[in-house]
């Protein structure tokens, strides 16, 4: 049996798990104090099922706290960036870009130091030991334990990363260190950026991981848990300690991920609808469609990996104006048990418009909204528009998918859309994020670039397979059950012939291991 739980901004969602049996749902509002809400929500569970503690093998958790702490610049350690690379990079130094408030958060403090590689591992320049010391002399000046290092094309050749944080270790025992070759893709600046918002949260996810820890104690469990990652697999917590940031867009990866297991779908879009917003996403083979653009964070420009989602102003507490003609973006959010003219307030919201064309019955002490019958056809033809519109945006080909609605406001969709194939309205779909979680597997991945000219395809794939093999079971897998999910191979042009991006993504079950809170 198995718990998942996801913690959105508005409502935090929890399902029990008994196989593929749903034993028991809740969706609760999100706690100022999230530890808090966790434990209500293991709370409900627990005593709605009666199930022993002792019968929970493993929670899984979602969560937006790391993401809201960028968004929202709390939380943030100060953090020394060392980048490798002189004498290249001069006029491009360390947060480059970023928006003041966040880059001031995190200090300013810049290293540039020479060594690096090419993209074909031939150095860029050597390390020169002297230069580092005189930077760990400086950090330590500063009183700084937080650093985040990157070298160019480190996932080609991580040996100078690894050479820096090896002499920061041995100077300064106890410091936090991120090297960009484990977090981010090929790209020097966004791989950089990449790093340096994760040690920012290194301490702050030691505070989450301990915080969670205690919560699932407090309820009398005493199995592991583990935390989403945005690729839909999940990190167990020594793992999430050392990389909080690969939780960023969890939320909408552990819908995609919910919808596929609830309909047994593995190609279809998925149409995840909010309070606030709509998030429409691509299942293929199912697991999420990444996106191959460089994703901003809190106005920071990445290259995580992460899903590709469009996110479209149209919830269950979008605002509706000019007769029905304009729905969104704003909205009334979780205020909407008390504005929604449908809960006796004076807002029009689009909830109210399926109240009043009787297609939705919210039941318990909500009231009937009597609106022009002119206003309800608009209003409804507007949700109709958007979503077709954002699905066909979507779409891989021009080919049209099945389309999976989960979330709470997917009562929205009360006929058919016509750029759906067909549409699916799954039990508990109102909790297909949860139900992510839940099912969620371990993962591991990695990327190069390679020479076909130099290296066989069929050797490159299996070396990278084994590579990629040995991070998910680093990060939790059961080696037995460990296959490759996905390969992407992109040929580079004016480079040298048959030089190709090659990515491999692998998953597995978790491992069994004897029970214990992992913390």
């Amino acid at each position: 049996m198995r718990i998942g739980i996801d913690v959105g901004g508005t409502h935090t969602d929890a399902v029990l798990l008994d196989g593929d049996q749903v034993v028991s749902a809740i969706k609760t509002l999100t706690t100022a104090d999230v530890s808090g809400g966790v434990f209500n929500a293991l709370e409900h569970l627990l005593d709605d099922s009666a199930v022993e503690t002792d019968r929970i093998e493993a929670v899984m958790l979602g969560t937006t706290q790391f993401t809201n702490a960028v968004v929202e610049r709390r939380q943030l350690s100060e953090v020394a960036a060392i980048r490798i690379g002189l004498p290249s990079g001069r006029g491009l130094p360390p947060m480059t870009g970023w928006p003041g408030d966040i880059a001031g958060e995190l200090g300013g403090h810049a290293y540039m130091v020479h060594g690096g590689t090419l993209y074909d591992g031939r150095p860029l320049a050597e390390l020169d030991a002297g230069e580092i010391a005189t930077v760990v002399a400086d950090i330590r000046r500063k009183g700084l334990d937080t650093v985040a290092i990157s070298a160019a094309f480190s996932p080609m050749a991580a040996a100078p990363e690894l050479a820096v944080a090896e002499q920061l270790r041995a100077a300064l025992p106890g410091v936090n260190i991120t090297c960009s070759h484990q977090i981010g893709r090929l790209g020097l600046l966004e791989r950089e950026n990449a790093a340096l918002l994760n040690a920012s949260l290194l301490a702050f996810s030691d505070r989450v991981v301990r915080s969670f820890s205690e919560a699932l104690v407090r309820r009398g469990l005493r199995c592991p848990f583990y935390i989403s990652q945005n690729d839909g697999t999940l990190m167990d917590a020594e793992f999430v300690r050392q990389f909080p940031a690969l939780t960023f867009a969890s939320g909408p990866t552990n819908s995609l991920r919910g919808a596929s297991k609830l309909t047994g779908l593995e190609d279809a879009i998925v149409v995840d609808i909010g309070g606030t917003t709509s998030d429409i996403g691509v299942l293929q083979g199912g697991f999420p469609r990444e996106s191959n653009v460089v994703i901003e964070v809190g106005g920071v420009r990445t290259n995580f990996r992460m899903p590709d989602i469009l996110a479209i102003g149209l919830g269950g507490g979008s605002l509706v104006r000019d007769d029905g003609h304009s729905i969104g973006p704003r909205s009334v959010g979780h205020k909407l048990v008390t504005e929604g003219l449908a809960f006796g307030g004076s807002t029009l919201t689009a909830t109210d418009l399926l109240v009043a064309a009787g297609k939705l019955d919210l039941g318990g002490d909500a009231r009937p909204v009597s609106l022009a019958p002119a206003v309800v056809a608009n209003g409804l033809a507007t949700i109709g528009r958007m979503l077709n519109q954002g699905i066909e945006r979507m779409l891989p080909s021009k080919d049209r998918l099945p389309v999976v609605l989960v979330g709470g406001g997917a009562v929205l969709v009360s006929g058919e859309l016509e750029a759906a194939a067909r549409i699916l309205r799954p039990e508990h779909a109102g909790v297909a994020n949860a139900i992510g979680a839940a099912i969620a597997q371990i993962g591991g991945e990695v990327e190069r670039l390679v020479s076909y000219s130099e290296e066989p395809r069929e050797d490159a794939i299996r070396r990278l397979s084994r590579e990629a093999h040995a991070n998910a079971v680093a990060a939790g897998a059961d080696p037995a059950t460990v296959r490759i999910a996905d390969i992407e191979e992109t040929t580079i042009s004016y480079m040298a012939e048959g030089s190709t991006r090659l990515r491999l993504k692998a998953v597995g079950d978790i491992a069994r291991i004897n029970k214990g809170v992992a913390a």
